[in-house]
């Protein structure tokens, strides 16, 4: 298959682009700077520069392509109109670019998000969406888009927190969720179950337009997962803020749909076999 790759160069698209290759895929990377991407280059992945906003790149991008995996999106330090902009508008530009050039597949990784505060429940892929910060509500508008537009196949992918293969993810987010309740737990997903979850998207003849959470099978609490990169637990002094991402998700779906399996079913697999 030849697949299109938005945000190829982050921390998703650049892990999942070097193992679609590996697969046998032929993948063609949209960036806004070549430069940055002679990594994914060596590894005969072919490069094109475009940008989401740019409408003209993007008719050249998914020129000849079988499907687009669509990563890019701006999460940390948007402004709630830069999130629009990329993640929603960005999102409705490169699908209609891609309908125009009859592409057979669209695959949207969103965000877990989605769902706004959980209560601690795990949330499966039919509850509703009540987000509260502007990334994961440009992605919930970008999902209502791509179900609504005809003549494509649809698939999203509701993307947890993801770490592994030496992603500093979890180190980076300390500072973050310093103040967040040490018991609260989190979703989770490693670098590699992302890119199989993918990998069986593409490959599924059926169903269409379908959401699919991918997660581990255990969302461990927040002060495991500080540990795993030697910090001290959080403190528990933002809870209010924590509220945010208090986003726990039910994986299910994709595992009776599509027999996804997690590579790494818990963070404690992936530290064992030196993968974290």
């Amino acid at each position: 298959m030849k697949i299109l790759i938005t945000g190829a160069t982050g921390k998703v698209g650049s892990r999942l682009s070097k193992r679609l290759a590996r697969l046998g895929h032929q993948v063609r990377a949209l960036v806004r700077d070549p430069s940055r991407a002679q990594e994914l280059h060596a590894e005969g992945i072919e490069l094109v520069t475009g940008d989401l906003l740019d409408l003209d790149s993007l008719a050249a991008a998914v020129r000849g392509v079988d499907a687009v995996v669509h990563c890019a999106a701006f999460f940390r330090g948007a402004t709630p109109e830069q999130a629009h902009s990329v993640n929603d508008l960005g999102t409705q530009h490169l699908a209609n670019a891609a309908r125009a050039a009859h592409v057979k597949r669209f695959v949207f990784t969103s965000t877990g998000l989605v769902y706004g505060p959980s209560g601690g429940r795990s949330l499966d892929e039919d509850a509703p969406c009540a987000p509260v910060d502007a990334y994961p509500l440009s992605k919930l508008a970008a999902e209502r888009f791509l179900f609504g537009l005809e003549g494509i196949d649809v698939r999203v992918l509701r993307l947890p927190f993801v770490y592994g293969d030496g992603d500093p993810h979890i180190a980076e987010a300390v500072p973050m969720m310093s103040g967040f309740p040490p018991a609260q737990r989190m979703s989770i997903a490693h670098h590699a179950d992302v890119a199989q979850a993918v990998a069986r998207l593409l490959e599924a003849a059926t169903p269409a337009h379908r959401i699919y959470n991918v997660v581990d099978d255990e969302a461990p609490d927040l002060a495991t997962v500080f540990a795993s990169v030697g910090a001290p637990p959080p403190d528990g002094s933002n809870a209010a803020r924590a509220l945010a991402f208090d986003s726990q998700m039910d994986g299910r779906r994709i595992r009776q749909d599509l027999g996804f399996e997690p590579e790494f079913p818990r963070l404690a697999n992936a530290i064992t076999a030196g993968a974290a």
